[in-house]
């Protein structure tokens, strides 16, 4: 499906197809999480807070930790 990067307001956003938000089961004023994938690309997930917590907290960890994982991962 394409869709189009457009200028609302001050700001851009993407428009989507009511067909689609219903098959994906979005309501219009839902938040979606952005992960952004390696080589370019995006995924989009429903938001969730306590995802967002748990990956926060995971990525402190993998910041202290760095040589002692790199260490584990040999």
């Amino acid at each position: 499906m394409k869709i189009e990067i457009r200028k609302i307001g001050n700001s851009d956003g993407m428009l989507l197809p009511r067909e689609l938000m219903q098959r994906l089961d979005l309501k219009r004023g839902q938040q979606l999480h952005i992960v952004e994938l390696p080589g370019g690309g995006f995924r989009a997930l429903p938001y969730d807070p306590d995802f967002e917590r748990a990956m926060e907290f995971a990525d402190e960890v993998t910041d202290k930790y760095r040589d002692t994982l790199a260490a584990l991962a040999k």
